[in-house]
């Protein structure tokens, strides 16, 4: 069986070495055996772990979520349905992001139209700010205010 030492791992996954470690502290990667001189040497259940873990954080599941997902990982006779589970919270999620970002898209974009370009004292963009009655546009389940 291949062995690897953790720089390889690291570069083979696009990480640096801490977080390699890191991931290994946390208990997301399966314990790590050592020469005896002291070095982590990985196998191919490793580097598969890895793999799965950064690809998981790219798409950008907690760390939560991602335990839970290696743990049916590690079980494959078992239903996918907390997979999928997990996958819908993460969609879920992922959707209300969008609808705060559209809503602080719409809201830029009706603050810097406003703006006339003339003096500070009279910037459409600075009074927006300074005016904390505006910030509830963004809170959630509200909607950015229309022109």
């Amino acid at each position: 069986m291949a062995s690897y030492g953790i720089r390889d791992m690291a570069r083979e996954a696009g990480c640096n070495e801490q977080t390699v470690r890191w991931y290994e502290e946390q208990g997301l990667l399966p314990p790590v055996p050592r020469t005896a001189g002291g070095q982590r040497r990985y196998d191919e259940r490793h580097r598969r772990h890895l793999n799965f873990l950064r690809h998981a954080r790219e798409l950008g599941f907690s760390l939560d979520s991602i335990r839970e997902l290696l743990t049916l990982y590690r079980t494959p006779e078992e239903s996918c349905a907390a997979a999928d589970r997990i996958a819908d919270r993460h969609l879920a999620d992922v959707r209300h992001k969008i609808a705060r970002l559209q809503a602080l898209e719409a809201e830029l974009v009706r603050m810097v139209a406003a703006c006339d370009g003339g003096s500070v004292a009279d910037c459409r963009v600075i009074e927006t700010l300074a005016d904390h009655s505006h910030s509830h546009c963004l809170a959630p389940n509200h909607q950015a205010a229309t022109v």
